[in-house]
């Protein structure tokens, strides 16, 4: 019997690690079919995209080039067809939180979704959304964080650093503010990373900065203000006035 267990239990263990393997091996298949169902998606929506907007007509009849252009000219983004147009973006859930409303006829329940979209190159957007259930919330905020798309000025701002023109940072220390929520946001040398809270690690992946350092007061355990809070930061870094030293920090 001893023997016999000995044995079950030898082979399970050979079994353990092809298991694993396998299971790895299909999640990554089921992943890769996830974005390539995403990416026919969005073709499909823009082949059959009929612009209703004069931004989005000037976009489709290819007048417009990039939507750096775009910002430029102070335009409002009104379809977010005009943001896939341009960018390929990557997303990431912030949070989706159940919420509940007291009405006469007693409680009403739906979802609240908060989503960040990015190209690691420079633009980022936030977008939050109500429903009633989970997943068209969530479609609801992806739609919102395009519409909210921004423009981050990169840099490299760290006093310790040599003159360079990878954009790996920030040009000058900035504070942004949500709620009871303080998110400073300071230049860092190459080599750095992301010294953040992990709760705002991906506004800064999506962002494309590699090398910062924050600090934060006030409630920072609410993820949607904490988040908010750092967008708000970032946003600031396009709203300041240029001066001479700046631009020596943005053309390092």
């Amino acid at each position: 019997m001893n023997r016999a267990r000995e044995q079950r239990g030898r082979e399970q263990k050979e079994k353990d690690p092809k298991l694993r393997r396998n299971a790895r091996a299909k999640e990554e298949d089921m992943e890769i079919q996830r974005i390539e169902q995403e990416l026919t998606r969005r073709e499909q929506a823009l082949a059959n995209w009929a612009p209703k907007t004069e931004l989005g007509k000037a976009v489709k009849a290819g007048k417009i080039n990039s939507i750096d252009e775009i910002f430029e000219k102070g335009m409002r983004i009104m379809e977010p067809e005009i943001v896939d147009t341009f960018l390929k973006l990557e997303e990431d859930v912030v949070e989706v939180e159940k919420t509940t409303r007291v009405v006469l006829s007693g409680r009403k329940f739906s979802y609240r979704a908060a989503v960040l979209v990015g190209d690691k190159n420079g633009h980022i957007g936030l977008g939050t959304a109500k429903d009633v259930d989970r997943f068209p919330a969530i479609t609801k905020a992806r739609r919102y964080a395009k519409l909210n798309l921004i423009k981050i000025n990169r840099g490299s701002g760290s006093w310790e650093e040599q003159p360079t023109e990878d954009k790996h940072s920030i040009p000058f220390k900035v504070t942004g503010k949500s709620g009871s929520v303080k998110v400073t946001i300071i230049p860092a040398p190459k080599g750095t990373g992301l010294a953040v809270g992990k709760n705002i690690r991906a506004v800064f992946v999506l962002a494309g900065i590699q090398n910062i350092w924050s600090k934060a007061s006030g409630r920072s355990s609410v993820k949607l203000n904490f988040t908010q809070a750092a967008m708000d930061a970032l946003a600031k870094l396009s709203q300041i006035k240029s001066t001479k030293d700046l631009e020596k920090k943005l053309s390092k």
